[in-house]
């Protein structure tokens, strides 16, 4: 193991609801321009869920078209994400040790819509008609794979999957194998879990708003919150050793400075909690204070119980309003693996513009929700931002980020 060194980000690149690109994405965040609509992929009309956050490009765009055969939709943006990635920090894989390149992406819901096409197949025309692609394609670590293989990457390669806080784990991850033997780690993770199948899914857990106004679907800590608006979409990083970023003078966005990873007790143990833990431990790691943060970016599931957990975690913290808290993801919805390494692309944009973005729509602080929750965009320095996740049945994942 190598001397324990800053992880850096040197590239990175959003795929969002509400911002095909980053440019687009930051630009439409700070403007308030949303990503939620009314789901037309596909009919919808006999789901109670209607609205979801969709990505302006088309299946395929800008992906290679013998990939498209081989991927699921989820796969393709995060190709289109890891080539913009890479062209940002202006790394050439090609030109790098193979070996000292990696891998890390995080997966909720895999390859629903293709697996969805398959079976379809498989029982209306027999086993004959389902594609060999179909074996690897809805795995949770196809796009690892594809990303590794496309880009000759035959270092350390990783999928986490716990749900939405994989999307910080798989980070976390990231950092620890350049501690190890990694020079340059491409990590996040995307999802496109807005088909038949994956809805219906999704819908057992009784957590998704039913509200077919784009505006009020999405209000984590409000008084009318009323669930979460699922979306696709998601980020690519790519994080440097910071002697390997040094050494070629690549340009910094920011340090990963800090993580930890919790797991809830079952319900009904009697035992609390442990989020606070999780950002406790982030903030340990960072070797921070909570009053060097500037800004949470929240879970804000949209949930009112468990928006309020998330609110007691953050007071017990900082205190009652001790810190900016946001949650941009109301104008593109809640985007399982693929929605913290959006946040955290949003919070190193943050620190790069001296800007906050706000959390758009509600209008008044849920009962229990003693937090000050950022309603407009706020000008002033930031340097150091803490993210939160949670997955869906108790794991927690904190991340730190500041200026470099």
């Amino acid at each position: 193991m190598r001397e324990p060194g800053r992880a850096l980000v040197t590239g990175l690149a959003a795929v969002a609801p509400n911002g095909a690109d980053t440019r687009e994405f930051w630009a439409s965040t700070l403007a308030g321009v949303s990503g939620l609509r009314r789901i037309s992929r596909f009919n919808a009309e006999d789901f109670p869920v209607r609205i979801a956050g969709l990505v302006p490009l088309r299946d395929g765009e800008d992906c290679e078209p013998r990939l498209n055969v081989q991927t699921d939709r989820w796969t393709q943006l995060a190709l289109v994400a890891g080539d913009r990635a890479l062209a940002d920090a202006g790394l050439v894989p090609a030109e790098l040790p193979a070996y000292d390149m990696a891998v890390i992406t995080a997966s909720s819901s895999g390859g629903n819509e293709f697996g969805q096409r398959e079976i379809q197949a498989l029982w209306s025309e027999g086993p004959r008609s389902v594609g060999p692609f179909q074996s690897i394609a809805w795995f949770y670590a196809a796009t690892t794979g594809q990303l590794s293989i496309k880009n000759g990457m035959k270092g350390p390669c990783g999928v986490l999957v716990t749900e939405q806080a994989g999307g910080l784990d798989a980070l976390g991850q990231a950092r620890r194998a350049l501690r190890r033997d990694a020079d340059v780690v491409l990590t996040g993770g995307t999802e496109a879990p807005v088909g038949p199948y994956a809805l219906t899914c999704q819908l057992t857990s009784g957590l998704l708003s039913t509200v077919d106004d784009p505006a009020r679907a999405y209000l984590p800590f409000d008084v009318d919150a009323c669930g979460h608006v699922p979306g696709e979409g998601g980020a690519i990083l790519v994080v440097e050793n910071e002697e390997h970023a040094r050494a070629r003078g690549a340009r910094v966005y920011g340090e990963i400075a800090g993580y930890s990873a919790t797991f809830d007790p079952r319900p009904g143990s009697g035992r609390p909690p442990t989020l606070a833990r999780a950002i406790e431990g982030a903030l340990a790691d960072a070797g921070v204070d909570a009053a060097d943060v500037d800004v949470v970016f929240a879970d804000g599931a949209g949930v009112p119980d468990q928006d309020r957990r998330e609110a007691e975690a953050l007071t017990s913290v900082f205190g009652p309003r001790g810190v900016p808290v946001t949650a941009p993801k109301t104008l593109y919805g809640r985007l399982y693996a693929g929605g913290p390494p959006l946040d955290v692309v949003a919070a190193l944009l943050a620190i790069r513009d001296g800007v906050v973005p706000p959390t758009y729509g509600g209008s008044r602080l849920a009962p229990g929700c003693d937090i000050d929750l950022v309603r407009e965009a706020r000008h002033g320095t930031v340097r150091t931002a803490l993210l939160v996740a949670r997955g869906f049945d108790g794991f927690n994942a904190a991340l730190v980020v500041r200026a470099a």
